[in-house]
């Protein structure tokens, strides 16, 4: 199935069907919830499979409960999002009465990546369905398997009037990009998403646009080092660090790189039991370390690196299971560094007082900001998740992920009588003196 014929099919379903209503919707939800839990197992094996070892707990975690808590969570509060909310009505207009209504807008394309690859297509389609929307999925051909178990799941949850997956590599995602889709999602690189704009462009197709960035770890004087290095290498490990909101450098104020190495050393996270998908993205990441010394956290082949912050390693998104350490002479110098970058998705705080959290929220722009842990706020379904600027644009999850894919529509019930009326031509002298008291 190519993106247009998925794109036409659904559409004939929106003529001939309608946009589906509550109970409807939050049936979707529920069979989509159970029919991923359902294969919790294959979705480990899979994703063990397309990634040449991937740590089962990461994906049992990330993956399968992260979408089956989202789809629990929007089912519960779908109602409530979905009430209109009346407007006040100013007094020319009474006795007028006036609402906001979310409309759903129709077919959405979701774009899917590697890293996360059932979480990442099955998320933003859990939010679109909640709105009322149908839903055209485009998983990574990077891991097949997972691909096969996402058209699987689609095709019985969701059924063929409400969802169709096209599968496919780079020419099939150019072409997904450029149909006319009623919103278009897309996850991924900031270099590919810029070509992901510039197609939908053509059509003015919205978009919602998750990519990447330098997601910096502040460890502050009054951090215990122990602890924040632990929570920075925890949240490094899952996924190997291949994440979009993992932490990408640590900027040390008050505290040494030797210091911070001993102490990440002694925190006992020796690898990530997740493999570097691919030999592309070894070879990237070999050429983001070379010719800095890089210090493993144990022998293994999926350790993490602790490499120092220099040369393409300070500029570029590392993505994998490399962890780059800055060090700041204060808290102006760590935030004249993240100034200096494109705006992050997360920005994450060790030992901030409340002024230098104050401080932190006020001198930056970011996604999130996190105090005291690192990555797992991903995992609150009810909080909005997006970037600012480079890191992308947009907001999924909860409800900020049913408004977005929705159409906010005015409504208004005039009543048969209103000042306004009188402000109708023919004017009279009257009409004009109402219009100057009005004013005043």
């Amino acid at each position: 199935m190519t993106p247009a014929e998925a794109l036409a099919g659904l559409r004939a379903f929106e003529v001939a069907d309608g946009a589906p209503g509550l109970a409807r919707r939050r049936a979707l939800l529920a069979a989509l919830r159970r029919s991923v839990i359902r294969r919790a197992d294959a979705i480990a094996e899979a994703a063990h499979a397309d990634f040449g070892g991937r740590d089962r707990t990461d994906t049992l975690l990330a993956d399968v409960l992260l979408v089956a808590e989202a789809a629990a969570h929007s089912r519960r509060w779908l109602r409530d999002w979905a009430r209109p909310a009346s407007v006040a009505v100013s007094l020319p207009f009474l006795p007028a009465r006036a609402w906001t209504e979310c409309v759903p807008k129709g077919v959405v394309g979701i774009m899917a990546p590697w890293n996360y690859p059932l979480q990442l297509a099955l998320l933003p389609a859990i939010d679109a369905l909640a709105a009322g929307n149908r839903v055209v999925l485009k998983p990574s051909e990077a891991a097949p398997r997972i691909a096969a178990l996402i058209e699987e799941i689609a095709t019985e949850a969701l059924g063929p009037g409400m969802a169709a997956v096209v599968q496919g590599g780079p020419e099939v995602a150019a072409d997904f990009a450029a149909q006319p889709w009623d919103h278009l999602v897309f996850t991924g690189g900031t270099a590919t998403g810029r070509k992901v704009m510039r197609a939908a462009a053509e059509h003015l197709t919205p978009l919602t646009l998750e990519l990447g960035g330098k997601c910096p770890a502040l460890v502050l004087p009054d951090a215990k080092l122990d602890r924040a290095a632990r929570d920075i290498l925890a949240a490094k490990s899952v996924n190997a660090g291949q994440t979009c909101v993992a932490p990408d450098t640590v900027l040390l104020v008050g505290h040494s790189a030797a210091d911070f190495l001993r102490a990440a050393q002694a925190a006992g996270i020796p690898d990530t039991g997740t493999s570097v998908i691919d030999a592309a993205q070894r070879a990237r990441l070999e050429r983001l370390g070379a010719g800095v010394t890089i210090v493993w956290t144990g022998p293994g082949p999926d350790a993490i690196g602790l490499v120092p912050s220099a040369g393409a390693l300070a500029e570029e998104e590392i993505f994998g299971p490399l962890l780059a350490m800055e060090e700041c002479r204060d808290l102006s110098a760590a935030l004249a560094w993240i100034r200096a970058r494109p705006h992050p998705l997360a920005i994450y705080a060790f030992g901030a007082t409340p002024a230098e959290e104050k401080t932190i929220a006020a001198s930056t722009k970011s996604g999130a900001l996190l105090t005291g842990r690192a990555l797992d706020y991903a995992a609150l379904p009810g909080l909005p998740f997006g970037g600012v600027g480079e890191s992308g644009f947009g907001r999924r999850n909860g409800e900020a992920g049913f408004r977005e894919f929705s159409n906010l529509r005015a409504r208004v019930r005039h009543g048969g009588w209103s000042l306004s009326r009188m402000l109708d031509r023919p004017r009279s002298d009257m009409a004009r003196r109402l219009a100057r008291w009005l004013v005043r």
